[in-house]
């Protein structure tokens, strides 16, 4: 067992603090003596130290240790056809245990992905073969069917397969012989027909297919089906069988928690906010630890600790406009968040959006950001709330101190139009032209920006038509006196200057 196995067994184990630094030493190491590791050695030790810098979240830091990670295999792959061509199998066998290149790919792509970086991210995809590009989902259709071979009972794995595209008669057909073996179990190749449907987007024959089932006399009042059904006809657009089947699904069940989450959305959508601000405190009772609970509790804000558990959880933002309208609930809701999350950059920052609503509270806004910054200056919610504030303070020099700060380590379409609303206002008009146009390069549909420059460029008008409009009157002029020109005439010559940056 070499030092390089040692620092795999650490990577296995989660030990990422140990792998850092372990993997540093070694690498510094090997560029002193080349020598002292393989072609091999390197690439895997590459691999784990920028494996152990994304779990340390440093994602620039580990794009670039990662594609010093595949610069190492092109280098490997060189010498691995040599050592091929005479013959070696086991390198064949240790070439087949190397960390796999198109995950070093995938890496570099979800950090750029988290940089919002997204024309690199894609242009790292781009570089896999297509082939190649969907290995998870492939070994996911795999492995879900290894379980139905030893577990032909596994429903979430049939969900599974189901929602992967696989077609309802295949995957029923795995569960044939159980189905013929066993009593009572004739409902089953019906319900993979339900899911199915629901998989492939056909609401109405899902909802048909479920009544069949739940009218059953042996599965009537099922919990889960009931669930199924109600998210069905809420996929339909029915809101009022969506909520009389949640509601009788709630009642068979008090601990239910498993789509209250779309049930709290439907009810603050009718208006009935303390309901759902009853059910939110109820679902806490029972369990803080699924993203429902968060999402009911938190209609207006919340949505980012529900995501948090759960990344799939759409109902968090379709319900951050569906309640809580009212400035006084929604201060109230923001205290709560602070108290339960406590004090972090996001918190701070919501809190300090709700204060900025309200004039009285326009000083406590600014402390809640300058807290929120202090902890993550480059949080841009925290940025863009704080430069409107300073907008709105008129102080526009603090203000382009603060987006150029920003803009260093980030490039952003709101951050770049919002220099160039500071830059007019303080009359540097050519620079403010350059970030509204990198602004719309970042989205060319941001209307902002392009009113902006559109703003800009209907102010340069009347001065360019002015000055060729005198420039005429000089040539038809032959006095020196006009050759010369007025005061306002030179003033406008001056502001051309100013404007195309001449000296």
């Amino acid at each position: 067992m070499n030092v390089i196995d040692h620092v795999r067994d650490m990577a296995a184990a989660g030990l990422h603090s140990n792998v850092r630094i372990m993997s540093s030493l070694l690498l510094t190491m090997s560029n002193n003596n080349p020598e002292l590791l393989s072609p091999t050695q390197k690439y895997q030790l590459l691999v784990y130290h920028a494996d152990s810098i994304f779990h340390d979240k440093e994602y620039r830091n580990a794009a670039c240790k990662y594609s010093m990670a595949l610069q190492q295999k092109k280098v490997l792959s060189k010498t691995s056809k040599v050592r091929t061509s005479t013959g070696g199998a086991a390198s064949n066998i240790q070439a087949q245990s190397l960390p796999s290149e198109i995950e070093v790919k995938y890496k570099i792509a979800e950090c750029y992905t988290i940089l919002k970086l997204d024309k690199d991210a894609i242009a790292v995809l781009d570089g896999i073969p297509s082939r190649q590009r969907t290995p998870k989902e492939r070994s996911a259709v795999t492995s879900y069917k290894e379980v139905l071979r030893h577990c032909p009972l596994a429903l979430d794995a049939i969900i599974g397969l189901l929602s992967l595209s696989v077609k309802g008669a295949e995957v029923a057909s795995m569960t044939m012989d159980v189905i013929q073996s066993l009593p009572n179990l004739d409902w089953l190749s019906v319900w993979i027909k339900a899911y199915a449907f629901i998989h492939a987007g056909d609401n109405q024959r899902a909802i048909n297919t479920i009544c069949s089932l739940e009218k059953k006399s042996l599965l009537r009042d099922n919990v889960d089906l009931l669930v199924s059904l109600a998210d069905v006809y809420f996929r339909a657009g029915d809101t009022k069988n969506a909520i009389l089947k949640f509601e009788q699904a709630q009642m068979l069940d008090p601990y239910l928690i498993k789509g209250m989450d779309v049930y709290g959305y439907l009810m603050a959508r009718e208006g009935h906010l303390e309901d759902v601000e009853v059910l939110g405190g109820r679902l806490f009772n029972i369990s803080d630890q699924h993203a429902e609970p968060w999402v009911i509790s938190g209609a207006l804000y919340l949505g980012a600790k529900a995501i948090q558990l759960n990344s799939n959880s759409v109902q968090a933002l379709l319900l951050k406009g569906a309640a809580l309208r009212n400035m006084g609930r929604a201060m109230g809701m923001a205290n709560n968040i602070y108290k339960t999350l406590g004090a972090n950059a996001q918190t701070l920052t919501i809190l300090a959006t709700v204060c900025l609503e309200d004039p009285v509270t326009q000083e406590k806004a600014k402390t809640l950001l300058d807290k929120a910054l202090a902890q993550r200056p480059d949080y841009t919610k925290a940025v863009v709330k704080k430069a409107e504030l300073l907008s709105r303070e008129q102080k526009h020099e603090e203000g382009i101190a603060l987006l150029r700060n920003a803009l260093a380590n980030q490039s952003d379409c709101v951050l770049h139009r919002m220099l160039g609303d500071f830059l007019v206002a303080v009359n540097d008009y050519q620079e403010a032209m350059d970030q509204y146009s990198i602004a719309l390069s970042l989205d060319p549909n941001d209307q902002k920006s392009l009113e902006g420059m559109q703003k800009m460029e209907k102010e340069e008008s009347p001065t360019d038509a002015t000055v060729e409009l005198d420039g005429d009157d000089m040539e038809g002029s032959g006095e020196d006196g006009d050759l010369e020109g007025s005061d306002s005439e030179a003033a406008q010559w001056a502001d051309q200057e100013q404007w195309f940056g001449m000296q």
